[in-house]
């Protein structure tokens, strides 16, 4: 490289962080010198996590991954992803997708973040085929119906999950 520093923004809700976003960030950290995982605060999806409590969990994984842990940072946002990038001083927004499904909505959201600003480009990363059919919103599905969700989430997020369900369910 030739003094270039890349810095990738890998924006999302994370409610809950899964093996599918964990998979992403892994592989992103190959295409990008730093990348800072964006955590939407996005009130309008109706989180099941606080944004602090997603961006504890996000930290958690990463301390979890100390390969990656010194070129990755993890940030909440409440703006423009393009406003963000620019105050980050990324010229790559990172973006997975699972299936086909996922490439009309993404390539609209690319085009439109180009023309905002043509100085940030997005790059796609394709769910490796383990991870492909993995949401967040199934997995607090199945979650919350008492499904066995290990196999999509690590043993600290499945903890969180049940214990957030638990309280739901006296709450009730």
């Amino acid at each position: 490289m030739t003094g270039h520093h890349r810095v990738g923004v890998y924006p999302g809700t994370f409610d809950p962080i899964t093996n599918g976003h964990l998979d992403i960030i892994q592989r992103a950290c190959r295409v990008v010198d730093h990348l800072i995982i964006g955590v939407a605060r996005n009130a309008g999806k109706g989180p099941l996590f606080s944004t602090e409590e997603r961006v504890e969990m996000v930290r958690e994984e990463l301390a979890a991954m100390p390969d990656q842990k010194a070129k990755v940072e993890v940030r909440s946002f409440d703006s423009l992803l393009m406003k963000f990038a620019v105050e980050t001083g990324a010229q790559i927004i990172v973006r997975g997708l699972r299936a086909v499904s996922d490439f009309e909505y993404e390539f609209q959201m690319a085009g439109m973040n180009a023309r905002l600003n043509p100085q940030v480009d997005t790059v796609f990363l394709m769910a490796s085929e383990r991870h492909q059919f993995i949401s967040s919103r199934f997995v607090k599905e199945i979650g919350r119906l008492g499904g066995d969700i290990s196999q999509f989430v690590s043993p600290r997020v499945s903890q969180r999950l049940a214990d957030r369900f638990a309280a739901e369910q006296q709450a009730e």
